[in-house]
């Protein structure tokens, strides 16, 4: 009798083995017929494409405008400064409202020389290889007209462009913009450095 049900067992095992085996192998074969897919889930919700026309509103319109008075999350952008480099007069503000660390500064560089450097290159001098291919050469960051302008009014520009420059408000995030405004304030001071601008600590190894 024990021996009986151990073969069972074994017999029931195997089984299950070769079942599972079949399963196996089966994936990735061609079939006639369409898999189904009784519970849908949330591969396959309706929705709604941009631009497309809908029943649900009177104007057959699907994009909707935000409804008066909200704020989407994480959109909430009080501080003028900050967000739009100006004061609460509208103002441009003079000095960029973060703190300058050699962190900001590698990461201003990194920014700049991905999105500015092609036009103003990586000197500033407004020489970028875009000029070079027919480009209306941008001025020169180490102008006296450019050095004096507040850092809001950089942001401002890097923002919402000038003149031949476009907007770069979609590509650059807030705090990468005002990165680039520290960083080209650096570079600004580093094209007309005097020895006395270099750490002491630093002097004695530059001729």
């Amino acid at each position: 009798m024990k021996t009986s049900c151990g073969n069972i067992k074994i017999f029931s095992a195997a089984v299950c083995a070769l079942l599972l085996a079949m399963a196996g192998c089966g994936r990735g074969l061609p079939f006639e017929k369409p898999p189904s897919n009784i519970d849908r889930g949330m591969s396959k919700q309706p929705k709604y494409r941009p631009q497309a026309e809908g029943d649900f509103f009177t104007d057959k319109s699907t994009m909707r405008m935000p409804v008066p008075g909200t704020v989407a999350r994480e959109e909430l952008r009080r501080d003028d400064s900050y967000y739009q480099g100006k004061d609460s007069l509208g103002n441009f503000v003079r000095k960029a409202p973060v703190a300058l660390t050699m962190q900001i500064l590698k990461r201003g560089r990194e920014r700049f020389d991905i999105y500015c450097s092609p036009c103003h290159s990586r000197l500033g001098d407004g020489k970028g290889i875009m000029v070079n291919r027919g480009y209306l050469p941008p001025p020169s960051y180490h102008s006296d007209r450019l050095r004096q302008v507040q850092d809001g009014y950089i942001f401002d520009v890097i923002s919402n462009g000038i003149r031949n420059m476009p907007a770069y408000r979609h590509q650059v995030p807030v705090a990468d913009r005002w990165a680039i405004v520290l960083y080209l304030r650096a570079l600004q001071r580093s094209h007309d450095a005097a020895q006395n601008d270099i750490p002491e600590e630093l002097r004695q190894g530059i001729k």
